[in-house]
């Protein structure tokens, strides 16, 4: 290409001369789906699958609707509007090799904050089956002590006022139930593909504590007609930089505003529990089961852990990012043996899941040099990670008289770390925590009382009474105050 042009319909077959572009005809598309969030994620995962499965088999019937209900989902809304609902999808691989795409599967959009009715239409539309979502844990409004939904919301406590005035995602989903219901139309599935366990129970839970304020017959109509299905999504996705956008300028000679990038692998598990008819989505590799929760725990004791393993010795011992600690061969051994001696032997039946496969890929997703995770992002929040990803892998283990060397280090590690705030060269680590005084506070107490810091019992719960348990800790936070060269004790 001579000159730059802008990634829009007009432009399409001058770019397909570069990189893969939509081969489906997009005009025959009708919304099935309206997706709310279109952030990074759901472009290089629902969207991707479904742009997959319409490239292999038309499937006409399940274009995309994206939806934003914030005044920061302008933006996006703009950019996809400016190219006619498309994007390119930047995959870069641990080889350094980027394969680039255009994804055609997002058809419209729409804005909810300023024309709430404009979004209820669409959602109740004959045509829409399924209302997908990626609001983020703090999107679905509840108490993060309490697991209660949170009444105290303005935007909340003003829609229960006014229903046909939405502001929050359960106002959007009960009015647009409601106009279903009325004009005689069957429910549509509320999916949930957010990275949180259990996504599709929480969003039934929360949207029925809010329907039974606003109306207990909908909210009866919703328990018995509306499906939640679990689902277990998973592939990293950074934010998009510059670099990005300046990269398929330069490769390809056009302007694509907000690509999104991410790594090769990807995976959907999704329990096979829909209200009014779902894509063939098993047929571009999405897998659909009975339950989703055995795969959700493989995901949390083998990568969400794995990722604090490293993160928390990584800080100790001065490594700044993931791949970093890849890099270096007692890392990753040190990381496999805990993923197949302690996380493995904990887990529950897995159909259709090669755990040996599973594992292999996990250590070459954390290697990957061109998707940097820095450790101190991975540390960020241990307080709230570290009960669901490794405690409870330790408290199964000694339930059942299993191994939990590799876990205890990293727990007297995470002393430490909450104690000194440096690594083993006494430099400063970057600590980001809600309980990060209380950490600190209960960790400073360990010269005195090695126990002090597992006293904590909302996050160890009986541990400290746990004599095979307690011996290992002391012993290992002993060594690492006294030396905190943390891959000595790795060896």
């Amino acid at each position: 290409m001579t000159k730059e042009i802008m990634l829009n319909n007009e432009n399409l077959a001058e770019i397909s001369k570069q990189l893969p572009t939509p081969t489906f005809d997009r005009t025959s598309l009708k919304v099935g789906i309206v997706h709310v969030g279109v952030g990074g994620f759901h472009r290089a995962h629902q969207a991707f699958y479904t742009n997959l499965l319409q490239e292999k088999e038309n499937a006409s019937e399940w274009g995309i609707c994206g939806i934003g209900l914030r005044k920061g989902d302008q933006k996006i809304h703009d950019v996809l509007q400016k190219q006619d609902g498309m994007y390119t999808l930047i995959v870069k691989h641990p080889d350094g090799n980027i394969d680039s795409q255009v994804i055609g599967s997002i058809i419209d959009f729409k804005l909810g904050y300023d024309t709430p009715k404009l979004v209820i239409d669409q959602m109740a539309h004959p045509n829409t089956k399924i209302v997908s979502l990626t609001i983020t844990e703090g999107g679905y409004n509840f108490n993060p002590a309490t697991g209660e939904f949170d009444f105290e919301n303005a935007d909340v406590q003003y829609e229960l006022q006014h229903p046909n005035d939405p502001k929050t995602i359960y106002g959007f989903l009960t009015a647009a139930i409601k106009k279903r219901k009325e004009d005689g139309l069957p429910a549509f599935t509320v999916m949930s593909c957010d990275n949180i366990q259990h996504n599709g129970d929480v969003a039934k839970e929360m949207l029925l504590t809010f329907a039974q304020k606003q109306d207990a017959e909908l909210a009866a109509y919703i328990e018995k007609e509306v499906s939640f299905p679990n689902s277990m999504v998973d592939r990293i996705t950074p934010v998009t930089t510059q670099a990005d956008i300046d990269y398929l300028k330069n490769t390809y000679g056009y302007k694509g505003e907000w690509p999104v990038t991410c790594e090769p692998f990807i995976q959907w598990v999704i329990e096979d529990n829909f209200s009014n008819g779902r894509p063939n989505f098993e047929s571009v590799g999405v897998q659909f089961v009975l339950d989703v929760k055995p795969y959700e725990k493989m995901k949390l004791r083998l990568l969400n852990a794995g990722h604090s393993v490293l993160g928390i010795l990584g800080a100790i011992h001065g490594h700044p990012t993931i791949n970093a600690c890849m890099e270096d061969e007692v890392f990753v051994s040190y990381l496999r043996e805990f993923m197949d001696n302690e996380a493995t032997p904990v887990l529950d039946k897995l159909e259709g899941i090669d755990l040996v496969e599973y594992k292999d890929s996990l250590q070459e997703r954390f290697a990957n040099p061109n998707i940097k995770d820095s450790v101190s992002r991975i540390c960020s929040e241990s307080s709230a990670k570290l009960p669901k990803f490794l405690i409870a892998t330790i408290q199964d283990n000694l339930a059942n008289g299993g191994n939990v060397k590799h876990a205890t280090l990293v727990i007297a590690a995470w002393c430490y770390y909450s104690d000194k705030g440096v690594n083993k060269n006494g430099e400063s680590i970057e600590i980001i925590d809600a309980l990060q005084d209380q950490l600190h506070q209960a960790a400073s107490k360990t010269n005195e009382d090695p126990l002090a810091f597992i006293k904590q019992e909302s996050l160890f719960g009986n541990l400290a009474q746990n004599e095979k348990f307690t011996s290992l800790y002391s012993d290992m936070v002993q060594k690492i105050y006294a030396n905190p060269d943390i891959k000595k004790l790795m060896k």
